[in-house]
């Protein structure tokens, strides 16, 4: 028998609302034969019994991930279908049989209406990251309509969640192989005709920045005759790109040595061993403290900051002080691409945060753009959560 999650009165609101959340805090009490484990299909009611949704049951704040607000069967015709409406999305999009971007999203946890599961193709390559322990115990559901749907193009699926589902729910995951095997974990891959090596078995995330691609591109649009400094550069995407419109010089800085060394790779492999590119393994805050007036396009694109609320206090100090070095000494007439990626900021906080920098600095300054995360990256509209990626582009007098 499926457990069966009562809520308390009046908390069946938001999920009204259809947001896809339980918190621990709506939950009356749960009729079980026996307490369900973290990650077994539950079935929620109103306080006066009305099945109001079936999701995977967590152990923390968030009480339950919802799949679906109907009472259907979490099967394999389910996870295909899900799988295909993706699929769909991209597609219109032209990103599934794009030549020059074989790289992209398919599944982005709650814009898919799948939460807690991210996938991202790379060529024939899909790389699985399970954020929750039910989508973990479903993942080799997950690898048959990822096969369904894409038939022979994928070769092999990669299932990278050590690292991304909860650490307390014993499961002691371990990366590998769910399909195929890839012929090496390192492949180069494209992105509007820009070639990448990404190795998804050692690299962060499913190892590649996917969700930068159209500001990327913008910094393309920007980076003509100027001398560009890409700060936390990781493998050097946005160096790719500021070369590819015509810069002068650029300038990349990551703490991690191996970051340093794939960006150059990457760089030569775009423009050859004379290319105009020089990798620096240093802390781009502490790098940033006197740079002197020499860049007059600086990108920052850091690591969140903010993990969760806890510690957003301390997080937009550091966003401050990082977006108020670059405006200091950015040339006049300079370009500052600055971005947060951390969820618990808004774009309203970033924003206030970057206009406090500003201040600090002493300068001019207009917003050219307001940017966010591609379309590969959809946001559910009951789930405004989503919108992680946050950033500007600022015109400096």
């Amino acid at each position: 028998m499926t457990a069966q999650v009562f809520l308390k009165r009046g908390k069946e609101e938001s999920l009204l609302r259809r947001h896809p959340w339980i918190f621990s805090g709506a939950v009356e009490y749960i009729k079980a034969e026996e307490e369900p484990r973290e990650g077994d299909l539950v079935d929620v009611y109103t306080k006066q019994g009305e099945f109001i949704a079936r999701g995977h049951y967590q152990i923390g704040s968030i009480a339950v991930r919802v799949l679906t607000f109907s009472d259907e069967a979490i099967d394999e015709a389910w996870w295909q279908e899900r799988v295909a409406t993706a699929y769909d999305v991209r597609r219109l999009q032209g990103l599934t049989e794009n030549p020059a971007t074989t790289c992209y999203r398919l599944i982005h946890g709650e814009g898919d209406a799948l939460p807690g599961l991210v996938v991202d193709i790379y060529a024939s390559t899909a790389v699985v990251q399970c954020h929750s322990v039910g989508m973990y115990r479903a993942r080799m559901e997950i690898a048959r309509a990822i096969r369904s749907v894409y038939g022979d193009r994928i070769t092999s699926i990669y299932d990278k969640s050590s690292q991304t589902v909860p650490y307390k729910a014993g499961l002691n995951a371990v990366d590998g192989y769910l399909y195929g095997h890839a012929a090496a974990a390192t492949q180069t891959v494209l992105e509007n005709g820009h070639k990448f090596r990404v190795n998804w078995e050692e690299g962060q995330k499913t190892g590649f920045f996917i969700d930068q691609r159209r500001n990327r591109e913008l910094v393309s649009h920007y980076a003509k005759g100027r001398t560009v400094l890409n700060t936390f550069c990781y493998t050097g995407g946005f160096s790719v790109y500021a070369m590819a419109g015509g810069a002068d010089e650029v300038v990349s800085v990551d703490a991690s040595e191996r970051a340093v060394q794939l960006a150059n790779e990457n760089m030569k492999l775009n423009f050859g061993p004379e290319v105009r590119h020089t990798a620096l393994a240093a802390d781009a805050v502490e790098y940033l403290k006197d740079i002197g007036p020499k860049y007059d396009l600086i990108i920052l694109d850091p690591p969140a900051f903010a993990k969760h609320h806890k510690v957003l206090g301390n997080a937009m100090q550091g966003y401050k002080r990082l977006n108020a070095r670059a405006l200091k000494q950015i040339k006049p007439g300079g370009i500052l691409f600055t971005f947060s990626c951390s969820q618990a900021v808004s774009k309203e906080l970033f924003r206030t945060t970057v206009f406090s920098a500003a201040a600090i600095a002493g300068r001019k300054v207009r917003i050219l753009h307001q940017l966010t995360q591609p379309a590969d990256h959809p946001i559910n509209i009951y789930h405004p959560e989503g919108e992680y990626l946050k950033g500007l582009v600022l015109y400096v007098e």
